[in-house]
């Protein structure tokens, strides 16, 4: 079995996410989770649906977050990766990202740009 080094934060995948510096503290969360990527789908953690909870107090942010399945081999690490995307926004405050199953995520709650992107659409 072939293991390779996947970088969640690809900036070659990210398309334009930049905003102004005085847009909405939630556009710019949701442009840095656009930023992180499935490491075996083309499309970002936030158009794939996998995020099922964005709350912003203030200036912290509590995330919950499921992947495409348990058994995902970065399980573990992505939880990191998207605290680490939105640590990168200026005024945040602080993060909380928790890894929930339940509901199972399933193709229906992917986007629409990431079902063009998937060619499921």
């Amino acid at each position: 079995m072939e293991t390779r080094v996947v970088n969640f934060m690809d900036q070659s995948q990210q398309g334009d996410t930049s905003l102004p510096a005085d847009a909405p503290l939630r556009d710019k969360v949701i442009a840095a989770l656009r930023r992180v990527y499935d490491p075996e789908l083309p499309v970002n953690i936030y158009d794939l649906g996998l995020i099922y909870k964005l709350d912003i107090q203030d200036r912290d942010v509590d995330v919950v977050m499921t992947l495409t399945t348990p058994h995902c081999p970065v399980a573990e690490s992505m939880p990191g990766q998207v605290e680490a995307a939105i640590r990168t926004i200026d005024e945040i405050g602080k993060v909380s990202v928790r890894l929930t199953w339940d509901p199972p995520w399933t193709a229906e709650s992917l986007s629409d740009e990431a079902k063009l992107t998937l060619g499921i659409l």
